[in-house]
């Protein structure tokens, strides 16, 4: 198992779209990069702790390949947004991913060149180290199957769900 850490706006539309996806056995929404020392979704929110809603989504790599993983993430947002996607603004909804080592760092960098061929040279997602990684509260694990009628829900995240279920049918479970 292979786990990744990525932030691209708001972490309900991530966790949605990544538990979609066959051979992902966990994604749990937290924060990190910032320097609180115990950030919670109301200071996350001020944007002035540094951190970003970020995920944790760890999958098998036999099922699906880690390069299929950061495509997803290129696809679901738009990484040209600096510090926000859509009407969420703030450092908080950055554009990043956080490795753990070398390797992942290079896999990082590469999917972010291959992502330029579709997205062009705007790109502003960063690859920053992993520092501690905080565990969003509970409410925020699977927002989106909790709340499928809230608005947010249905107006920003099943419009990405359905992307992604079109875009990479041949991994959906």
């Amino acid at each position: 198992m292979q786990t990744f850490v990525v932030a691209g706006g708001c972490f309900w539309c991530l966790d949605a779209v990544y538990r979609v996806l066959r051979g992902v056995s966990a994604v749990v929404s937290g924060y990190t990069g910032g320097d609180a020392p115990k950030p919670t979704y109301e200071s996350v929110c001020t944007g002035r702790t540094g951190h970003a809603e970020a995920i944790a989504v760890t999958f098998d790599p036999e099922v699906i390949p880690a390069g299929v993983i950061l495509d997803v993430f290129f696809t679901l947002h738009d990484p040209t947004q600096l510090n926000r996607q859509g009407a969420d603004v703030g450092t908080q909804y950055r554009s990043a991913m956080f490795f753990i080592d070398d390797e992942q760092k290079q896999l990082f960098e590469t999917a972010r060149t291959r992502a330029a061929e579709w997205w062009g040279d705007g790109i502003v997602t960063t690859i920053e180290p992993l520092g501690e990684y905080f565990v969003a509260e509970d409410y925020h694990q699977d927002f989106f199957a909790k709340n499928p009628g809230q608005g947010y829900c249905m107006a920003v995240a099943l419009p990405k769900v359905n992307k992604i279920r079109k875009s990479y049918a041949e991994y959906l479970r």
